[in-house]
This record gives C-alpha cells, sequence and structure tokens, in this order.
C-alpha cells in the first residue's frame, strides 16, 4: 500500500522451539504515530530488530516505503533513524562531541546538523557536561538526537519514556507529537504503559506472547471505552428491530445472538422492557456498563493487564 511508511508480513522470530514473534502483520501508516503496546517479553523490540534488519526473521517480510528491506538496505537505511535499547555514546565526551563523531561516521553532510539535532531536542549545543554526567532523560534526548542527525523520515523509537520521572516522561512525549505534527516523521513506538500509548499514537498494535492481536486507531479503541446499557435477551436480532423502530436508536452494537450493547444511557430503560416484552422477547438482564481501555486490553490478552 502507498501510504505505508512500514509494513510487516507474516513476521515471525524463533529461537531454537520457541517462538518470539509469531506471524506479525504490522502496518504503520506514513505521518503517524503507531504505538506498538505489550508487556515486557511480548516482541516488541525483536520486530523492532527485524525491521531494522538487526535481527534476521526466521521467516516473513519487512517492508519500508513500499520495498523490501533486503536488497535494499543502502537506500533505506538513509531514510530511518532509530533508538533502540540504551543509547550508546562515550560517557567522557560531551553530547556535541559524540553527535560529531556520529554524523562524521554516518557520513553526515549539513554542517549544522549537530546543532539542528541538539535544537530540536532542547540540548545546549557545545555544553561542556559530558555524557557520563547527564541524567536519564538528558541521555534518551541525545539517543534522539543522533537518530535524527540526517533529518530521517521514519523513527523507529523502542521505549523511549522508559526510566524517566513524569516530568521527563511528559516532555519526551511532547517531543514525540512536534516530530509528527511539525515535521512530519512517521514514527513508530513500542511501550508497555498503556497511557503513554493513548496519548501518544494516532494507531495501535496490541502485541502479547509474539502474537498481534489486534491492530486499530486509537478512535476506535476509545469507542470501547464507553458508557453503555447492556441487554441480555432471547433474541438479540428481533430486539433491535424494536429498538429501531420503537426508540429510533442507531446507536448500539450487537456482541452475539443474545447480547447487545446500547450506548445511549439516558433511555428510559422502563419502556424499552415494556416494549420488549410485548414483542415476546425475553429480557435475561439489563444493566449500565462503562468498559475502560485497560478492561478491554486485559480482555484481549487473556486476562493480563498492562501497566
Amino acid at each position: 500500500m502507498d501510504n505505508l511508511a512500514i509494513e510487516c508480513r507474516q513476521l515471525t522470530k524463533r529461537y531454537d522451539e520457541q517462538s518470539v514473534v509469531n506471524q506479525v502483520n504490522l502496518n504503520v501508516k506514513r505521518e503517524h504515530i503507531y504505538g506498538l503496546l505489550g508487556r515486557n517479553g511480548a516482541g516488541k523490540t525483536t520486530i523492532m530488530k527485524m525491521i531494522l534488519g538487526l535481527t534476521a526473521p526466521t521467516s516473513g517480510e519487512v517492508l519500508i516505503f513500499g520495498m523490501p528491506l533486503q536488497r535494499n538496505e543502502k537506500r533505506l537505511y538513509p531514510r530511518i533513524g532509530a533508538l533502540i535499547e540504551k543509547p550508546g555514546f562515550y560517557p567522557n565526551l560531551t553530547g556535541t562531541e559524540n553527535l560529531e563523531i556520529f554524523a562524521k561516521l554516518r557520513g553526515t553532510t549539513q554542517s549544522d546538523a549537530v546543532r539542528k539535532a541538539l535544537d530540536v531536542v532542547g540540548l545546549p549545543y557545545q555544553d561542556r557536561k559530558i555524557f557520563g554526567q547527564y541524567s536519564m532523560g538528558m541521555k534518551q534526548r541525545l539517543g534522539i538526537a543522533n537518530a535524527i542527525l540526517h533529518d530521517p523520515e521514519l523513527l523507529i523509537l523502542d521505549e523511549p519514556t522508559n526510566g524517566l520521572d513524569p516530568i521527563g516522561i511528559a516532555e519526551m512525549r511532547a517531543f514525540i507529537h512536534n516530530m509528527s505534527a511539525q515535521f512530519g516523521k512517521t514514527i513508530l513506538i513500542s511501550s508497555h504503559i498503556l497511557s503513554e500509548i493513548t496519548l501518544l499514537a494516532d494507531d495501535i498494535g496490541i502485541l502479547h506472547n509474539g502474537i498481534l492481536l489486534e491492530e486499530n486507531t486509537i478512535a476506535e479503541l476509545e469507542k470501547k471505552n464507553r458508557k453503555y446499557i447492556q441487554l441480555e435477551v432471547s433474541d438479540a436480532a428481533k430486539a433491535v428491530l424494536t429498538l429501531e423502530q420503537d426508540f429510533s436508536i442507531k446507536d448500539y452494537s450487537v456482541q452475539d445472538l443474545h447480547l447487545l450493547h446500547v450506548y445511549d444511557t439516558s433511555l428510559d430503560m422502563g419502556k424499552i422492557n415494556q416494549a420488549l416484552i410485548q414483542q415476546g422477547i425475553t429480557i435475561i438482564s439489563a444493566q449500565r456498563c462503562n468498559d475502560t481501555l485497560e478492561d478491554y486490553f486485559r480482555k484481549v490478552t487473556g486476562g493480563e493487564g498492562i501497566a
């Protein structure tokens, strides 16, 4: 698809008999922030390493900007920036000195590339503080500055808020939003923190035990975080006809043959119950509910919550 920056097709990674990533189909749209959400050990970092060619997949394929990664590395790598696990810098050098070394190694031609990258992440240029004296937040910022030195179209960030204090998390969140909104970057970000992903991402993939359980937009997932009336009846299809014809109700979802959710919680349940009974529909139960996204993730991951 032309609008995809990353497309993973049946991506699988096994170590001996252990499957770490199992037939993952992942789709990251251009200029979107995609949040890969999963508990520690779910396979997030392994997927990112396979996307970057740092780990060879057992089977499956990675396409970046519509091109297979394999055999197109020289064309694709200059368009990608990444921060995987802990950033590796020389502890006895300043941030500027570290980036100048990486700029030369990468062949970055812009003379002001280091200054621009530091400005974007909010770090001083030619500061005297050495990397070994940096806080965790400053180290993460310098890692991202290194990732954007060559002005890539695609950023891949593995747990960029990991280990940061609340202020550092908020600053990192604002930075990532800015990179997408102001500079048009496509960003793939991983996290085990549900609240961070929902605040950051346009789209989300839920990963559990190496399996991508669901891929959807945040907007669609937030619809699941709604108050609703749950009706358990003898015949859901017949009940829906009554709701539509007698009450003009359109905002509902049928869960199965006997269960439906009605999203207008201001309705007069007494009148609804009476109308259903008159149509010969047995009401087994009726209750007001309010599922949260945490409830939903717990459900799709088989009862295990996400922080």
